[in-house]
């Protein structure tokens, strides 16, 4: 038999080999929707962007992508995203002008509406992990008597959120590349009923969870991995869930902001926290859902910062943010289920279940967590 210093160094190993695997993923480049809006005054139409055009820039085909890491042209898109504004523009001016050939904007009689270029707002280079929403600005000209309008987002393009301003009732819609839009009326009404916002809003919860959210799934496995028994799982996901729920309304509401360069080291905080307690305590103790539930207030502002992006249509508002937490569960049960049938239905029951898979797995979790939350700070 070992010495207890070669079992912990054994521990320690498969923790580092697992958190050299998890570190990688949280350098990811996650893609984000565009996020268009436009609005018509007479007889102009004005449509806004916020945008990666680095991603644009680079040639990256971002339909179903969920990781630029994972094409091509990742080191091309890295480059361009360490590019001062200055030097950004001249390209990104080369590419709106083909671009421009390819995103369709039509009346509902099929007339086409031809867009031009206005102005581009790059932002300074920043934080190179995060992406840079830069915002373009288009114009084009209505035919007369035109009442509605149909936008062909273009294959390869990803997500596009699509949002109708200045109307009562207005149009918003979720795109993918090689999607268009219904005819959407000028005068408004075009509003989602309930039970669509409802349904469209699902798998916008479950994707920031699966496969999007590695942070949230970090936390939520090691609530799992406490034990893989149900009622201390039962216990802990309830706090957690009746916590993000609050403060996801009351972001999504504007009712309580806080800004994410605090949020996001303190969520990679509380990744560490749950992780390095599982590997002191092998059991439920009482103060254990009072601590996530704490720690879920956190992780609600996380959601609530999505739903910003995403933004919630002003009719719907009630269905739309049930919607997407209900996705937010899904996508939770949906990790703790893997889990459970990876590891917890075969070896919860071996008496070496906590040293050799419980307590490593934890490590590996604390490990990630700590150096996020470093990252997060700006320490490294």
């Amino acid at each position: 038999m070992g010495s207890p210093f070669s079992h912990i160094w054994k521990k320690l190993r498969l923790a580092l080999a697992l958190s050299t695997l998890w570190a990688g993923l949280a350098n990811a480049h996650e893609v984000t929707p565009t996020i268009g809006e436009f609005t018509v005054e007479a007889s102009e139409i004005r449509l806004t962007l916020r945008m990666n055009v680095e991603a644009f820039l680079a040639g990256i085909d971002l339909d179903g992508l969920e990781d630029t890491n994972e094409t091509d042209q990742s080191d091309r898109y890295d480059a361009l995203r360490a590019m001062p504004a200055d030097e950004l523009e001249p390209l990104l001016d080369a590419f709106t002008a083909r671009w421009l050939e390819e995103l369709q904007l039509s009346t509902g009689q099929g007339t086409e509406v031809p867009l031009i270029a206005r102005e581009a707002d790059i932002p300074p280079v920043g934080n190179v992990e995060l992406p840079r929403a830069s915002v373009l600005a288009f114009s084009g000209t209505l035919p007369d008597g035109a009442q509605a309008l149909r936008l062909a987002w273009p294959d390869g393009d990803g997500a596009l959120v699509l949002r109708q301003m200045g109307v009562e009732a207005p149009y918003t819609g979720y795109l993918q590349g090689g999607e268009t839009s219904p005819a959407i009326p000028l005068s408004g009404g075009a509003e989602t009923t309930g039970w669509e916002s409802f349904i469209t809003y699902i798998p916008v919860g479950f994707d920031h969870i699966l496969p999007k959210g590695l942070d949230h799934i970090l936390f939520v496995l090691g609530l799992f991995f406490l034990s893989a028994r149900l009622r201390p799982l039962v216990w802990q996901v309830s706090a957690f869930t009746l916590a993000h729920t609050v403060t996801l309304a009351l972001g999504a509401l504007g009712v309580v902001t806080v800004n994410a360069s605090v949020v996001e080291p303190l969520i990679a905080a509380s990744i560490a926290f749950v992780a390095l307690e599982n590997v002191f305590s092998s059991r439920l103790h009482a103060w254990r859902p009072v601590i996530v539930f704490g720690f879920g207030l956190l992780h609600g502002l996380g959601f609530a910062s999505v739903l910003e992006e995403f933004g919630l249509p002003e009719g719907q508002f009630v269905p739309a943010l049930i919607g997407f937490n209900i996705g937010v569960e899904l996508g939770q049960l949906t990790v703790i289920a893997l889990a459970f049938l990876a590891v917890g239905y075969w070896f919860r029951d071996k008496p070496w279940y906590r040293a050799r898979i419980a307590i490593p797995a934890s490590l590996a979790i604390a490990a990630v967590g700590l150096y996020w939350t470093v990252e997060r700070v700006g320490l490294i």
